[in-house]
């Protein structure tokens, strides 16, 4: 991490700016005073005793700093020694959202564009909606949340008990499913709530700015990165941790996951079981020139790779999880050894007991299928095929420019 980036008042870190690396960077000043506070504290430790920085003021301040973790590749077909690194971002509070969630009200306060006390209102699948949960205990800001049928009902009753109002739509919207049918009730409660804000994690560019901490750790952590896997849903990761370990890497390669039935990247819309990554509409955050490459994984695969996760490392999460520890795994199958890949774990495995990790819902659904292939289908280009298994292209498109 660079410890000299600017800060809004080197007296005061906490001093209001509008400046959105300068926010990025008070935070980053804040982590490492209470390392050296907590290093000073324990100096009369034995030698090789260590403490890890764990005395926070407020909430907000638990996330980031995530671990990583090596994970050999999960078929058992290759050399024990290729894996890859795990970003466990299911470290944080309530997931890898927690990150946009603060950033995105910080950035909207310090410009003015929310006042104290204003509500929030955001459509969530779940995970930004615990983050802007906890942004909302933070700021002081009463945040609801509109979700559909598909929320888990562990989420729905923690967001309550942390204070957010879950407000649910019934019935999906005809072409842009429950994603649209979510935007379009955001609307009208922003118009029922004068003063309110909604942060628009499809297309806040705050939202990508969120992640130039989570790239700054891969760096410090694992130094030059070759390879970054990550899923994608509102694009806000994939192009916040790309942008910036490219700084340090102009060749990194990035690798987009996708799920089968998602539009994100060309597909047709169908339904989708797996939450999480994959959209019914186009989120103004994908940067699709930054990816060299896509994988759709279906349910099935996802699953098989978070059991597998679980029983070899205690290291699991949701369908994002499977389907980027999947594509991650091949890529360590099939580059050079001593390439460096790093993959975004986005959450943990809890809010997936009832479903990825309860065989009566995995049977019903027809989700044990047993190992997947060790490589994927390939198409030329999204348009060619509607992908119903892991699949692969190295053409990546963006479905708003083409012309029908």
């Amino acid at each position: 991490m660079n410890n000299n980036l600017p800060l809004a008042n080197p007296v005061n870190p906490t001093s209001i700016t509008s400046n959105p690396q300068i926010l990025l960077a008070n935070r980053a000043h804040r982590t490492l005073v209470r390392s050296r506070q907590t290093r000073d504290r324990y100096r009369l430790l034995p030698e090789g005793y260590q403490v890890t920085p764990g005395r926070n003021r407020h909430p907000g301040t638990m996330v980031g700093n995530t671990p990583v973790l090596w994970i050999p590749e999960l078929s058992g077909t290759s050399d024990p020694d290729r894996g890859f690194w795990a970003k466990l971002e299911g470290f944080n509070p309530g997931g890898m959202k927690d990150r946009p969630a603060l950033y995105m009200v910080e950035c909207a306060r310090a410009r003015g564009d929310i006042a104290p006390g204003a509500a929030i209102v955001e459509s969530t699948g779940g995970t930004l909606g615990l983050g802007l949960a906890l942004a909302g205990k933070v700021y002081r800001h009463p945040v609801t949340l509109v979700t559909d049928p598909g929320l888990e009902p562990i989420i729905a009753r923690m967001l309550t008990a942390y204070g957010a109002g879950v407000d649910m739509v019934t019935q999906p919207h005809p072409v842009g499913g429950w994603q649209q049918a979510r935007k379009d009730r955001v609307a009208q409660l922003m118009a029922e709530y004068p003063g309110a804000w909604n942060p628009n994690q499809y297309g806040n560019p705050d939202n990508v700015g969120a992640y130039r901490s989570l790239a700054l750790e891969l760096v410090a952590q694992l130094g030059r990165i070759d390879v970054l896997v990550c899923s994608v849903g509102t694009g806000g990761h994939s192009a916040g941790v790309a942008r910036v370990l490219r700084e340090f890497n102009p060749d990194m390669r990035l690798i987009g996951v996708d799920t089968i039935g998602s539009t994100i990247f060309g597909q047709p819309a169908s339904n989708r079981l797996m939450r999480g990554l994959g959209s019914s509409i186009y989120p103004r955050n994908v940067d699709y020139r930054a990816f060299d490459e896509v994988h759709w994984v279906a349910p099935p695969e996802a699953v098989w790779a978070c059991r597998s996760l679980a029983a070899t490392h205690y290291a699991s999460g949701g369908w994002s999880v499977g389907a980027v520890a999947l594509v991650a795994g091949w890529a360590a199958r099939n580059l050079p050894a001593d390439t460096t890949i790093a993959a975004v774990f986005p959450d943990g495995p809890q809010r997936y007991f009832d479903t990825i990790y309860n065989d009566a819902y995995c049977n019903e659904h027809e989700l044990l299928g047993g190992q997947p292939p060790t490589e994927p289908d390939e198409i030329a280009s999204p348009l060619d095929a509607v992908v119903t298994r892991w699949t692969r292209s190295t053409t990546v498109i963006d479905p708003t420019q083409v012309v029908s």
